[in-house]
């Protein structure tokens, strides 16, 4: 599978420390303000200096990397703030006003810390889509890597979001943002590689070789089983999106069918409003009832007037994002 560029800064932080570069970990813990990142980014780091991620789109980068390329070096971590009041503030400063605090842990062979047996143990979570909590001492630098259910239903972890209380940083690990789609047609050619900008991991379904090809997909993850088949392997969650593009009630429905059944955030049925009443019509048939139906979006995408298969996935990507964002 493709990965998305946005959500495997763990994984990358976890390769730079393979290849003997070391390898630290920045992750915003705190806001105040107008931050432009929000608590849980991270940045990877090596030791030379190659970063991946964002932890506030430009403004402090630079900074974070020499104490990054420090910590890697005398094996301690490290909490910094920067904002506008900061003595350095022209330099590093964030422009829009915010102040963010950064925790930077170097990976460590051994000990409390972030060690590599921790950042293996999150790699292999996050492939398994399994949520992962980590909670941080900010103080002692301790940090500790959790699956555990008692741990991950606890109050503190109930709104589903990084935070920071007291001395400790609380971060969630959700499992990376997927986007399924069926049909291998056009729009899915462009739609694909938007998703993957997103920060989706995609696969494409089709059961049909010729449109499915390497030649048309280069590099995507493309399954050519039937879409039932395929969906009851891909295990969709709350993390995944559907998005239906073959107009063939053959193909669609039983992708359709296949992800009502799951908690799928987001299904997407491209067609008009007629083909989408008949697919209305053929689901209450098979017994489903309107409050599951209504979970669909159809005809997929926002009504901005798009005409070209580009503006077409452009717009579906613009809902699918707002109901992930707005619910």
């Amino acid at each position: 599978m493709m990965k998305a560029e946005t959500d495997q800064i763990p994984e990358d932080a976890l390769g730079f420390y393979e290849a003997g570069q070391g390898a630290a970990l920045a992750t915003v813990v705190e806001t105040w303000g107008s931050a432009p990142r929000p608590v849980g980014s991270q940045l990877a780091i090596s030791g030379d200096g190659v970063m991946t991620g964002s932890v506030s789109g430009g403004c402090v980068e630079g900074a974070v990397i020499l104490e990054a390329q420090e910590a890697i070096e005398d094996g301690k971590h490290r909490v910094l703030i920067f904002g506008v009041s900061d003595e350095n503030a022209f330099e590093v400063g964030l422009a829009c006003g915010g102040q963010i605090r950064v925790l930077v842990e170097p990976v460590l062979a051994s000990g409390d810390g972030l060690t590599i047996a921790k950042l293996r143990d999150l790699a292999r979570a996050r492939a398994t889509r399994q949520m992962v909590g980590s909670e941080v001492n900010l103080t002692t630098g301790q940090h500790l890597v959790t699956t555990a259910a008692p741990v991950m239903t606890a109050p503190c972890w109930q709104d589903g979001q990084s935070t920071t209380r007291g001395d400790h940083f609380l971060a969630l690990h959700k499992p990376p943002l997927r986007l399924i789609v069926t049909g291998a047609v056009h729009i899915a050619q462009h739609l694909l590689p938007m998703a993957r900008a997103t920060g989706f991991d995609v696969t494409l379904i089709d059961p049909r070789p010729v449109f499915g090809s390497e030649a048309r997909f280069p590099g995507e993850d493309i399954i050519e089983d039937w879409p039932d088949e395929a969906l009851a392997a891909l295990k969709p969650d709350a993390r995944t999106a559907l998005v239906t593009l073959t107009h063939d009630a053959k193909l669609d429905d039983p992708a359709i069918i296949a992800a009502l059944q799951t908690d799928v955030f987001y299904i997407g049925c491209l067609g008009s409003t007629r083909t989408h009443a008949k697919r209305v019509a053929r689901l209450q048939e098979q017994g489903f009832s309107e409050g599951n139906i209504n979970r669909i979006h159809g005809p997929v995408g926002l009504n901005i007037g798009a005409k070209s298969p580009a503006e077409i996935a452009v717009s579906v990507m613009a809902e699918l994002v707002q109901v992930l964002r707005r619910g």
